[in-house]
């Protein structure tokens, strides 16, 4: 029998890590070092894939959140309350800060098309995203995310063709282990984009929306998995395809590129009048996209590490993701830069992201949440392998953050 494919929740997984800060920082990477950085975005997609398929099976078999896994796996009295403070305020300050970014980049590129100033836009792009959360239903929202995200794959995959990247130098760069002089952070940003920790919180909650109790069963498990399979690796596609194009108009032509924005305007003698139109288009589905699912994950995050309601129409759950877009609405608006605020996020994520990665292996060893769909030894150890990864750079991002490296 003919099995459908039903895409949904890992869309949003892609909708969330393929944001302005993605697009940003594959662009440089290309520009600055070519192709060979390709394997850092290997790993993060495969880390990524790893880490989501636990998360999806936490949410179809378990029927929980990471949050509330959390709050049922972990009793001690102080323990407990402790790791939801460090996930609330982690998760909380960096999503407000992270959400600021994404409303920009949306309305920069919007600015871009018109006679508008990005400030308005902010505006708009603020506003669109209360809208549609405050809808509080599930499918028109996962419906606009899946346009977004076909409207982003098409622009970037549009673009990567019609300049015509090496194959020979594509091959090399996924295969080659190599880190030239001067990337090893640009590798800590590229996996830092991909690998998000609240999207283990977002996942966990959408598949047990996409997928109900009643629906439960070997094969909607089989379903969860073809859709974080087929989804992340779209949103690692699309990581190639943007470091691709970066690396074949700019690294091979020796022009330098300080941010994603110009890239626009320097693709024109390749693609023409149309590359403007294309880049700001994607730019904009990447930051709405972006700006949509920090708060909704902020949200799940919160209400289940604290025991409240999950509807996406309950009161507190409103609260949080509210707090988040206003605040980062606010930050853009007023076109501050909050250094402490970043700086805050960059911290709290180089140590979250371990943390919950470790978390996650924990619970996805209780057999009392999981039976027999616990986690087996090569589960565990190549979760165990992601783990001693991000540690190790998330120490290292902490060290600098703090000054010391």
């Amino acid at each position: 029998m003919r099995r459908e494919i039903r895409l949904g929740p890992g869309l949003l997984v892609t909708a969330a890590f393929i944001g302005p800060g993605t697009v940003t920082t594959a662009s440089v990477a290309g520009a600055q070092f070519g192709f060979a950085l390709l394997w850092a975005v290997v790993f993060s997609v495969i880390a990524t894939l790893i880490l989501q398929e636990m998360a999806a099976r936490l949410g179809v078999i378990g029927r929980c959140g990471l949050g509330e896994a959390l709050r049922t796996a972990i009793q001690h009295p102080i323990l407990r309350p402790g790791l939801a403070f460090l996930i609330i305020v982690g998760i909380g300050c960096g999503n407000a800060a992270f959400e600021m970014g994404n409303i920009l980049g949306a309305a920069v590129a919007l600015a871009d098309l018109s006679s508008l100033p990005a400030s308005s836009w902010v505006l708009v792009i603020g506003g669109l995203t209360f809208f549609l959360l405050w809808s509080g239903a599930y499918a028109p929202l996962e419906h606009m995310l899946i346009l977004l995200v076909v409207i982003m794959s098409s622009v970037f995959l549009l673009t990567a063709s019609l300049v015509q990247p090496s194959l020979s130098d594509i091959h090399s760069g996924f295969f080659t282990l190599t880190m030239p002089p001067g990337s090893f952070l640009t590798v800590m940003a590229l996996i830092g984009t991909t690998v998000v920790p609240y999207n283990l919180f977002l996942h966990a909650s959408a598949v047990q929306i996409k997928w109900p109790v009643t629906d439960l069963s070997r094969q909607t498990l089989r379903a969860a998995r073809t859709d974080s399979l087929v989804s992340i690796s779209l949103g690692g596609l699309l990581t190639v395809a943007i470091l691709t194009t970066a690396a074949s108009t700019f690294f091979m032509q020796g022009i330098p590129l300080k941010n994603a924005a110009a890239m626009a305007t320097q693709l024109e003698p390749l693609v023409g009048t149309s590359a403007r139109l294309l880049f700001a288009s994607g730019l904009f589905a990447a930051g709405l996209t972006s700006a949509i699912t920090a708060p909704l994950a902020a949200a799940y995050a919160t209400v289940g590490i604290l025991g409240w309601s999950t509807s996406l129409k309950s009161r507190n759950f409103r609260l949080v993701w509210a707090s988040i877009v206003l605040i980062g609405t606010g930050l853009a608006f007023f076109g501050t830069r909050p250094i402490h605020a970043i700086l805050l996020a960059q911290a709290a994520n180089a140590f979250l992201l371990p943390l919950l990665t470790g978390c996650l292996l924990f619970v996805m060893n209780q057999k009392s949440l999981l039976g027999s769909y616990t986690n087996g030894i090569l589960a565990n150890t190549l979760g165990g392998s992601v783990f001693l990864i991000v540690t190790s750079l998330g120490i290292f991002q902490l060290l600098r953050t703090l000054g010391i490296v």
